[in-house]
């Protein structure tokens, strides 16, 4: 098959995708440290990031609408200039010194709504500049790109905060939002027409396209508990290595793993022929059970390390297989609308996570919380097993199985 950067359109695409992703991967270490330095307050770095999370899980339903009433290249170009102003405004705000909070959480405010825009138009980008059977292999270099810049990311935001300070680093986001704008412009996407009804029709239709599919709704329910088990994880494992030898030095080697466990993942999946992928990818995630009981045993740090690397891996190599599988099920119409419940369905869970770990550690320490979770997540995600839709799933271009007598007595 060709490879998808042979087509114009999907190398544009991806170069755009890939510059931002860059980008984005740069501001978290940035934000935390200028916000550290602004005011010193957990609270106010709370207060930011929510400012940001908030609007994008609230607004990602009217997103799908808008990706998909509209043409998405335009939808995504529009966001992607609202975000490259809205870092701009935070990277000048620091750069000219003495930064106001309010100006800062305002602004990622702002970015935080264009997102929930952005995100559905992923679907209908990837799927109309690399449709066919190049669509996995595509899904993988997405994916691909997007887990080396998270590998990247804290070297150049490291690079940036300590020779320039962290307000350029901010600059740069908006620079890579600003090519990836430039470049969709001269993309040129497929767009599916839609009747013309009101949002709550449009929105009725997205989750009733997410219901009328059993693998896709009892999937998305695993995917839901895996985010908030990642998140008390995220806050609790910090706090179950800090104690011991080298802990803090520890949990970044950890972190590390994870970032290369993703990349790996997502390379392996574009050579991946799967003839159950929706079952196989959601029995690889059950695998994040692992470094959540070794975090909680006090397991030795070469095995959490390993743990953490395979469980992301897992991650890695599902993410580009669900996509593919998802945007050729789904009708293109409707793309957006169903991929935009599915972004919410699995990063609601998260903000539950972060708010819930802290008090059960300091109810019934840092173990408990940890093991009830490694048992959650093994048995969302194994249980997706005894649904015959996700049994059933097979690559979208292979035949259905009774299918394969009729056509062979045809023959």
């Amino acid at each position: 098959m060709p490879h998808p950067l042979r087509q114009r359109a999907f190398r544009l695409l991806f170069t755009g995708r890939t510059l931002s992703a860059l980008g984005d991967a740069v501001v978290p270490a940035a934000l935390a440290i200028a916000i550290t330095r602004a005011d010193g307050s957990a609270f106010a770095l709370a207060l930011v990031l929510g400012c940001a999370m908030v609007p994008r899980l609230l607004l990602l339903p009217l997103g799908g609408v808008a990706a998909d009433r509209f043409d998405a290249r335009t939808v995504a170009l529009g966001t992607d200039l609202v975000r490259c102003a809205a870092q701009l405004l935070v990277g000048l705000e620091l750069i000219g010194g003495a930064p106001h909070l309010t100006h800062i959480a305002v602004a990622e405010a702002v970015g935080g709504i264009a997102s929930a825009f952005a995100m559905p138009t992923t679907g209908p980008l990837v799927s109309g500049t690399a449709p066919g059977d190049g669509l996995l292999r595509a899904n993988a270099l997405m994916a691909s790109a997007a887990n080396a810049t998270r590998l990247a990311g804290p070297a150049v935001a490291g690079a940036l905060i300590f020779t320039a300070g962290p307000g350029w680093a901010f600059v740069l986001d908006a620079v890579s939002f600003a090519a990836s704008a430039a470049l969709l412009a001269v993309i040129r996407v497929p767009r599916t027409t839609i009747p013309r009804r009101s949002v709550r029709a449009d929105l009725v239709e997205g989750w009733s396209e997410v219901r009328a599919r059993d693998w896709y709704w009892t999937s998305l329910v695993a995917h839901c508990v895996w985010n908030g088990t990642a998140a008390v994880l995220a806050t609790l494992g910090p706090l179950a290595v800090h104690g011991r030898k080298g802990g803090d030095g520890l949990w970044v080697v950890v972190l590390e793993a994870g970032s290369v466990g993703l990349l790996l993942g997502s390379l392996l999946a574009s050579r991946a022929r799967l003839k159950r992928p929706i079952l196989t990818g959601n029995l690889g995630l059950a695998s994040y059970a692992a470094p959540l009981a070794l975090l909680a045993a006090g397991a030795p740090g070469w095995l959490l390390v390993a743990g953490y690397c395979l469980a992301l891996g897992a991650l890695g190599f599902l993410t580009p297989v669900w996509e593919t599988y998802v945007y050729a099920s789904v009708p293109a119409g409707v793309l957006a609308r169903v991929t935009s419940y599915d972004w919410l369905l699995s990063l609601a869970a998260m903000p539950v996570g972060y708010a819930l770990a802290p008090l059960a550690a300091r109810a019934f320490g840092t173990s408990a919380p940890l093991y009830a979770c490694a048992v959650l997540v093994a048995v969302a995600c194994l249980g997706t097993a005894a649904v015959p839709g996700v049994r059933n799933a097979r690559p979208v271009d292979a035949p259905p199985k009774d299918a394969v007598p009729q056509a062979a007595e045809a023959a």
